[in-house]
């Protein structure tokens, strides 16, 4: 009988540890996925760079884990995702760094479906039945069936800790993918009305140079960043500069015609 029970207790003990590796790898992975998207979704070299080499530092943490979590699958992709991603830094324009990126986020992607089925598995009857197996070999009575059923209830209960861990993981990541698209979008603003700011000065300089009493003005307009994308922001700032030029050039026209 001590012996039935010492069997279980490896078994499922066996399985949690497995499953915790395996948490801990699902989570860094997490986090290099996210930082890739981040990357593939830039819009300048030094971005893409960055976000790229994030992602690499969180393939190598993941690969620790990945170690003693039994997915070989997970481990080559992983791999993969690190031999495109170290690619980046050394590419000389911003289609070949995203070329790569792309390709990362693609072995990423594939990467975190991998390590969701390892942890799946680790948790099928396996364990159980090997458990069942010894306690028939024991000639163990029928109260032993009971405690039997008792403990893989605590094995359901504890998948369903770790599942509602997992779901916690991912809710964090989503969060912290959110905040840093915030940051990244309001130093995006910040660059984009620089630079508009630099041209109507230079463009009212050159009005005055030449005896213009007009002057080109730039008036900000507020964006919601929570409902506009990065590209959306982009785009207003573009159309923001256009106006500003045109302003600029039929001031100048006012000039030659005066």
């Amino acid at each position: 009988m001590k012996n039935y029970y010492l069997l279980f207790f490896l078994t499922a003990s066996m399985v949690v540890s497995a499953q915790s590796d395996c948490d801990n790898a699902h989570a860094y992975m997490g986090n290099a996925y996210a930082h890739v998207k981040d990357s593939y979704e830039s819009n300048n070299v030094s971005h893409l760079k960055h976000y790229a080499n994030r992602s690499v530092e969180s393939f190598k943490l993941a690969k620790k884990s990945l170690a003693t979590c039994n997915c070989d699958k997970a481990v080559e992709l992983a791999n993969k995702s690190i031999e495109a991603l170290e690619k980046v830094e050394s590419a000389e324009t911003f289609e070949d760094g995203r070329f790569f990126v792309k390709r990362g986020r693609e072995f990423s992607k594939e990467g975190l479906v991998e390590i969701d089925k390892c942890a799946y598995n680790q948790f099928q009857p396996t364990a159980v039945a090997n458990v069942a197996v010894a306690g028939t070999t024991s000639n163990t009575k029928i109260s032993d069936l009971t405690n039997l059923q008792q403990e893989q209830l605590k094995l359901k209960q504890q998948q369903e800790a770790l599942r509602l861990k997992s779901e916690q993981i991912k809710a964090q990541l989503a969060q912290q993918e959110s905040q840093e698209l915030a940051l990244r979008k309001q130093q995006m603003i910040q660059v984009y009305k620089s630079k508009i700011l630099e041209n109507m000065k230079s463009y009212n300089e050159t009005l005055k140079v030449y005896g213009s009493n007009s002057f080109v003005t730039f008036k900000e307009t507020i964006i919601d960043m929570e409902t506009k994308s990065v590209n959306e922001i982009k785009s207003h700032y573009l159309n923001e500069i256009k106006m500003l030029t045109k302003n600029y050039l039929e001031a100048l026209i006012e000039c030659e015609a005066s």
